[in-house]
């Protein structure tokens, strides 16, 4: 083993990263951490605020954490454990803005309700059978619905601004809906790592991982400013290098990664700046999936808060580029592939023939149906008070199914392997909102004895809801709510702006 070898490497400055090396620093501050990163800053892909909703996922307005089964019942057990898991993220939050990790909270979180917005009578009557599910579950209690379109405006006048008056429509508000700047919860956090003793190396980009015969990593990194290369060994390793983990993963060897592959999509958004415009609108307003459409492309229009500022974004309009980052190569999609997962990936290439024809519908749509899609949302919008933004790459998992041959999945997936020496993260959305739970599953795959053994207390000191089903237990969700949004800064007053 090299006497340079350090205890942890982070590959890439996103929220994932910075999200475990902070839990790590909490409960081995004599690790030495060495955070790796390609570009000259943290968070510029998927973590940056402009590209992604900031939504702060917790299932209040996100409908396909909620689909209609064929026989119509509805089940709201996916929405329930995203929930919960978002309640993770905000206890661990609120523990770090009370021990001065984290600065004033509305720098990275904000109270914005979250509502759904549905048009048409079917889809009046899911939001009516969803809602009725939903309040009676203790994370949901707050959630109102309505049809009445003065109610409505009450909430967001510029839904039913200029819209006709026999139009049926209905929609739900959660007033403990969140917006969350991932970008600044990163910098926050791998500014107190740095500070700590952490390495940040900027502008080195990991090439390839290689295990050595001592069971250490050697991660292989080239300068992008062109001068050369180096190693850095280390005992465990972290890839949360979004769209650029799975080609990293798949140089490790680790037969975990086997089958895996990457579907991109990119998005862009239509951005508000005007305050006469953006005050008229608070909250973060969801739809539905067009047919075929992935549900990450669900349309929104969305109150965000950055510096300080409020915008309104709607969006995302899909589109397809091979790329794996924002700033990535063409060459990423066609050299991912590898034999192992070449069979699925042309499965899902010959069954997700609606999601192929949505993307080439996005791609090939014009400004005019770009803003005919915002004006559903907003009657009122005019071309020039929107301009087009290009948010970030979302690299969906394609993998083996035994059935299928090859599914296309949305959401996160962990892989780990090697004993517990790597780990890595492939997917989106939920993504960040859910930073939380998933580095706390990496470190108790990775570290079965440690987490069961002398981490877990120090785990539910600083996330008390951490394992216990928050759910299931009215006065213990009440309490955690009202904790965290009285340390947050998400009371009622704070909504009342």
């Amino acid at each position: 083993m090299s006497n340079n070898t350090v205890d942890v490497a982070l590959i890439g400055g996103g929220v994932m990263s910075a999200t475990l090396g902070t839990l790590i620093s909490q409960l081995e501050p004599e690790w030495s951490i060495e955070i790796v990163e390609s570009r000259a800053e943290v968070a510029t892909e998927s973590s940056n605020a402009w590209n992604n909703a900031g939504t702060g996922h917790a299932a209040l307005c996100e409908l396909n954490y909620m689909p209609e089964a064929a026989d119509g019942t509805l089940d709201p057990g996916k929405a329930i454990e995203i929930n919960e898991q978002f309640q993770l993220s905000r206890e661990w939050w609120s523990s770090l803005v009370e021990r001065g990790v984290l600065g004033e909270p509305s720098s990275f979180i904000n109270a914005v309700p979250h509502m759904t917005f549905v048009r048409g009578e079917q889809n009046v009557d899911y939001l009516r059978r969803r809602h009725e599910v939903l309040r009676e579950q203790p994370l949901f209690s707050d959630m109102e619905f309505s049809g009445d379109p003065a109610r409505i405006a009450e909430w967001a006048p510029l839904l039913v601004e200029r819209r006709a008056r026999d139009e049926v429509f209905a929609a739900t508000r959660s007033a403990s809906g969140t917006d969350v700047d991932f970008g600044s919860v990163t910098r926050q956090l791998i500014g107190h790592l740095t500070s700590g003793g952490a390495r940040l190396r900027f502008g080195q980009e990991a090439k390839r991982l290689r295990r050595r015969a001592d069971g250490t990593w050697d991660v292989f990194l080239r300068s992008r400013a062109g001068y050369g290369e180096s190693i850095i060994n280390a005992r465990f390793v972290f890839v949360g290098a979004g769209g650029g983990a799975l080609s990293l993963l798949q140089s490790s060897g680790i037969p975990e990664i086997r089958g895996f592959g990457g579907f991109p999509i990119s998005g862009k958004f239509l951005r508000c700046d005007r305050p006469e415009i953006v005050r008229e609108h608070w909250a973060k307003v969801y739809g539905k999936a067009a047919v075929g459409a992935p549900p990450m492309s669900v349309p929104h229009l969305d109150t965000r808060i950055v510096d300080g500022k409020a915008s309104l974004l709607f969006g995302p309009y899909a589109g397809f580029s091979p790329n794996f980052l924002k700033k990535g190569s063409w060459w990423d999609l066609p050299g991912s592939i590898r034999p192992h997962n070449l069979g699925p990936m042309v499965k899902v290439g010959l069954t997700e023939f609606s999601l192929e024809k949505y993307l080439l519908g996005e791609v090939f749509a014009s400004r005019e149906k770009q803003l005919a899609a915002l004006r559903e949302y907003l009657p009122s919008a005019r071309a020039q008070d929107w301009r087009m933004i290009t948010a970030g790459q979302r690299v969906q998992v394609m993998k083996k199914d035994p059935k299928r041959g090859g599914i296309l999945q949305f959401g996160t997936e962990v892989i780990t392997g090697a004993e517990g020496s790597i780990a890595g993260l492939l997917g989106a959305s939920p993504g960040a909102s859910t930073a939380v739970h998933a580095m706390l599953d990496v470190l108790r795959r990775c570290f079965p004895d440690r987490f069961d053994g002398e981490w877990r207390p120090r785990v539910e000191e600083h996330i008390p809801a951490y394992g216990t089903g928050l759910n299931g237990d009215p006065a213990a969700a009440a309490a955690s709510l009202a904790r965290t949004a009285e340390v947050l800064g998400l009371s009622a007053e704070a909504l009342a702006r």
